[in-house]
């Protein structure tokens, strides 16, 4: 099986119940602290416009949203910002899913979805104004060829905005490993080493945080959430599916709370 295929079967495994429980945004959540009392789907949706308020993005642009997962921020970058939206995967379900979401939402004619795959794309030099790539570029077998596809995707001046998880502590490295994984990493940069390789493909850094205390150091209210809702998750995949969602997902939350960090990046391919 190619990598890619691989990747895809992996989210194909994992991305029905992550819909449900996330509706529909695949990537982390954003919670304040122990007391914030945002529910799961909020604090996905808060991660959501976080990330994608950083594009600056106007009425009428094109966005590639770049590991669409089954489209719900697509949608939202639609309606929010009149934007029209390409929308990429290697997961099948992903794409079933998003085009009925898009349906549903009423923007099937400014939001498409393709089985592409980042490290050889099927889109013409500088076809995009915008590139989103939510938690998407892990999974790259290669970072430095996805970001120079996403480079020639992007018309100069175009921009581009991604986060992901990062090395925070280095101590415990078994646990990281476990992590690693489980989501199928094939590396864990840090900070310091995103930013070189945004760079190393011609980009120009405009912002960056790291936020992880508020995103992986909150693992455990995903797990209060995730409980809460297991009942209802149930009744709609049956106990075998929800037990081995939940088999999938156990070395995700071996590492401790320290040593996940989570990044955000913006960067401008420059105007030439």
């Amino acid at each position: 099986m190619s990598k890619t295929a691989d990747i895809g079967e992996h989210y194909d495994k994992r991305s029905p119940i992550g819909d449900e429980l996330r509706n529909g945004q695949l990537h982390m959540w954003y919670w304040y602290d122990r007391e914030d009392d945002a529910s799961l789907p909020e604090a996905v949706h808060r991660m959501t416009r976080k990330v994608t308020d950083t594009l600056g993005l106007r009425a009428g642009e094109h966005v590639l949203d770049a590991g669409c997962g089954p489209g719900e921020t697509a949608v939202y970058l639609a309606t929010r910002f009149g934007v029209r939206v390409t929308g990429i995967t290697v997961s099948r379900f992903e794409i079933e899913r998003a085009v009925q979401r898009a349906s549903s939402g009423g923007v099937a004619g400014t939001v498409t979805f393709a089985y592409d795959d980042f490290t050889a794309l099927s889109c013409a030099d500088a076809t995009f104004d915008a590139v989103l790539a939510l938690e998407s570029l892990q999974n790259a077998p290669d970072l430095d060829q996805v970001f120079a596809e996403l480079y020639r995707v992007l018309r100069p001046g175009g921009r581009i905005s991604f986060s992901d998880f990062s090395l925070a502590d280095q101590g415990d490295p078994a646990r990281v490993a476990t992590f690693m994984d489980t989501l199928k990493l094939a590396r864990l940069p840090t900070l310091p080493q995103w930013l070189e390789h945004a760079r190393a493909a011609g980009f120009e850094i405009e912002e960056y945080t790291e936020c992880g205390p508020r995103v992986f150091g909150q693992k455990a209210k995903y797990l209060e959430a995730a409980l809460r809702m297991r009942d209802e998750v149930t009744a709609k995949f049956g106990e075998d599916a929800v037990d081995e969602f939940s088999r999938l997902h156990h070395g995700f939350f071996v590492p401790r709370r320290n040593q996940i960090g989570y990044v955000i990046v913006s960067a401008r391919k420059p105007h030439r």
